[in-house]
């Protein structure tokens, strides 16, 4: 365990420390190393850098490009920072309510977005929390495009 530590940017003596010893980013790097340690061929992450400083962030995104180009690993990512979405995928599925309404090339969805759900995104944030702005004539709670099916 200690090379896998060692492999995540992580010091191998810290092997015994108890859970709250660690900070957040150290955490996800202990989540990373306990993935790798199944040798996998996809990883999926799960909001792998939310909650984090951004500089933790940014060294959390450089180590899964460095996993994932020198182990060949696959990931799925999954998060609500376009941002970081934008910044780390070749690919991009946009999901509304579970569905998937639009997909394809990172550059071709975020650059043309053919469906009206995904054209909203880049919004400050969703109109369904309090306070937040939304388009003009955009009922409060609501939310742009047709319901899935």
């Amino acid at each position: 365990m200690g090379a896998l530590l060692e492999r995540v940017g992580l010091d191998p003596a810290h092997f015994e420390r108890y859970p709250h010893e660690f900070s957040g980013g150290q955490r996800r790097r202990i989540g990373i190393a306990r993935a790798l340690a199944a040798e996998p061929k996809l990883i999926v992450c799960d909001e792998p850098v939310s909650a984090l400083h951004v500089t933790t962030q940014a060294q959390v995104i450089a180590l899964l490009a460095e996993l994932q180009r020198e182990l060949g690993i696959g990931q799925v990512l999954i998060a609500h920072d376009l941002a970081v979405v934008r910044q780390v995928s070749d690919r991009v599925a946009v999901m509304r309510r579970g569905v998937i309404v639009e997909q394809g090339g990172a550059d071709e969805v975020y650059g043309n977005p053919e469906d009206p759900y995904t054209r909203q995104l880049p919004a400050p944030c969703p109109p369904s929390i309090p306070g937040s702005r939304r388009p003009a004539g955009q009922p409060a709670g609501s939310w742009p495009g047709p319901d899935p099916p």
